[in-house]
């Protein structure tokens, strides 16, 4: 005969629940010292409890787009400023249009406010251009444009130790051949790009056609222009691509690898922004600078390959391009080979400069122009009054729960109690971590969500602790009951839980601003729910079922056997065996 099987314990063994019990403890202890090691003792607070910056952007029209300020355009602008802050780290940040013109943007106290500043005011057009000319940044006395045979032929200029060619001057312009590198600005207009010869004069080897009246105007126009410009005045820099089409030659400045301006002739652009596909920072593992790495769309890698064998087969400095972002050159690298899947942008970049210009670029141009029109700090003082309220609404739920608790579970909301207070420290260690973390900011609707957590964490304990009265009631003891109360109880708790995370995640990703925190607080404190249930509640539930107080049904427990209409108990007892009637002889 097969023995009894005897000593199988139920699912969810309950003989080593002081493992669980030192994980979470172990958890909190980790938390709570993260939080004093960030020196961020405190939940970093939203804009609406602790203030911050409002910056008000209005839209400007653009030279031949006046119709350019639309509904369209102004809600792409709110998405991509919006994109451009969350990038930041700021995950409170607010954006939002007033009127047909205006964006404002809120950003909590704690941002950097001028690289906010910075971020959302920047337009990020962003433009490959060859390099037609370069010289200092300082103003350059003008200075003749070198004459042409009949042919249309230009005059070969005199070379520079460095093998490039130069501008014909008059020698009482003694800054004409240090600085000037290529041909003259009209010249560079109007001959094609030459191939470079075996003697490396840096002749054209073809013959300009006669360009109309006009493309000559034009350039001699851009040449006084360039001659003039100085880079060192900001407001030249600006001036000088203003209402200046991609498809025409731009005069434009940027700061070269020792930090000084140079100014810049530069052809219709090649490739755009748009073309751009990622953007993000990184370290240049030979000379340890900081760049930016970017990597192009299929149709901007073919726009690529194609200017860059260009550029491969001319000389300096008609092999650079010029990376241009909003009329600024930030970079113009030589091409010596044919490129197109990616490209760097090097230059004098730090890591928080290299980071900015990976995300604007990543995030994408802006459709308009905007003008900062002001600048506030938005104090919390209405916000102060409504936390208060918040806090008092929720302190009287929690009493609430509490006294119900008692009242209907008695010694069982001990257990309850303890497990709210668990799940409060965990929520608070973990929000107050990441705000140096991600950006987080705890704003009203997120402390509306972390009120309306305490009843959903309660719900996990009531769902238990009344699976486990049904076991009691069927006949059974404590210890049995709470074991086989867990694996209903748990499924309920999931499905449950599940339903919640899931509604919190629709709700962050279809809503914007405000409305985020408060989904965003809710599905963390669903899934600490989860957490504390498994790793504290039953836990410490199976623990006190040993205790006498809880395992004899004390009155008091909340488990007393005759309060629960309990069934006698389930007993085994041996059959009794049948009398053996005396055989007949």
């Amino acid at each position: 005969m097969a023995a009894p099987n005897r000593g199988r314990r139920p699912a969810g063994a309950q003989g080593k629940p002081g493992r669980a019990l030192a994980l979470i403890l172990i958890a909190m202890v980790a938390l709570t010292g993260g939080m004093f090691l960030a020196g961020q003792l405190t939940p970093r607070l939203g804009i609406d409890l602790a203030g911050g910056t409002s910056i008000t952007l209005e839209a400007k029209n653009e030279p031949g787009k006046p119709d350019a300020i639309n509904e369209t355009n102004m809600n792409t602008a709110v998405g991509i400023i919006e994109r451009r802050v969350n990038g930041l780290g700021v995950s409170e940040a607010e954006v939002q249009t007033q009127g047909e013109r205006n964006i404002i943007v809120n950003i909590p106290k704690g941002t950097n406010s001028q690289q906010a500043r910075e971020q959302v005011g920047t337009t990020a057009q962003l433009y490959f251009r060859p390099v037609l000319t370069v010289a200092a940044g300082t103003p350059t006395a003008p200075q003749p444009t070198p004459s042409a045979s009949p042919s249309g032929k230009a005059k070969d200029g005199k070379a520079k130790e460095t093998g490039k060619p130069t501008a014909n001057a008059p020698s009482g312009t003694p800054s004409a051949t240090p600085t000037t590198q290529g041909r003259a600005v009209t010249d560079a207009l109007k001959a094609p790009k030459p191939t470079p010869t075996p003697a490396g004069s840096g002749k054209p080897s073809g013959t300009p056609k006669p360009p109309p009246s006009g493309d000559t105007a034009g350039a001699d126009k851009l040449q006084k222009q360039f001659l003039a410009l100085d880079c060192t005045n900001k407001e030249a820099r600006v001036a000088a691509g203003v209402g200046v089409k991609p498809s025409d030659p731009l005069v434009a400045c940027g700061k070269n690898s020792d930090g000084q301006w140079e100014k810049y002739v530069l052809g219709p652009a090649e490739v755009n922004g748009k073309d751009v596909d990622d953007a993000k920072a990184a370290i240049n593992q030979q000379t340890g600078e900081w760049i930016v790495q970017m990597d192009f769309t299929d149709g901007g890698s073919k726009k690529f390959q194609k200017i860059t064998s260009k550029l491969s087969q001319q000389q300096p400095p008609m092999n650079q391009f010029a990376i241009v972002l909003d009329g600024e050159v930030v970079s113009a690298p030589s091409v010596r080979t044919t490129l197109s899947a990616n490209a760097e942008i090097s230059g004098s970049f730090t890591q928080q400069s290299a980071q900015d210009l990976g995300n604007i670029l990543s995030y994408g141009a802006l459709p308009l122009s905007f003008q900062e029109q002001s600048v506030q700090t938005v104090t919390a003082a209405l916000g102060g009054e409504q936390l208060q309220a918040g806090l008092i609404a929720g302190a009287i739920g929690l009493a609430l729960v509490i006294i119900y608790l008692v009242a209907y579970y008695r010694g069982l909301a001990l257990i309850a109690i303890l497990s709210l207070i668990v799940s409060a420290i965990l929520t608070y260690t973990i929000m107050a971590l990441l705000g140096p973390g991600i950006g987080f900011a705890l704003n009203l609707p997120a402390v509306c969500g972390a009120i309306v957590a305490i009843g959903i964490t309660a719900d996990s304990f009531i769902v238990y602790f009344e699976r486990i009265r049904d076991e009691i009631r069927e006949g059974r003891t404590l210890r049995p009951a709470v074991e086989r109360a867990w694996p209903r109880a748990r499924r309920t708790i999931l499905v449950s839980d599940f339903v919640s995370f899931l509604a919190a995640a629709v709700l962050f990703i279809v809503t914007v601003g405000k409305v985020q925190g408060f989904a965003f607080t809710l599905g963390l404190t669903t899934v600490l729910d989860v957490v504390v249930v498994f790793l504290f509640t039953k836990p410490i539930m199976t623990l006190l079922a040993r205790k006498k107080f809880f395992a004899d049904g004390h009155p008091w427990s909340g488990l007393d056997p005759k309060r629960l209409g309990a069934k006698p108990p389930l007993r085994r007892s041996r059959r009794a065996s049948a009398p053996i009637d005396p055989k007949e002889a």
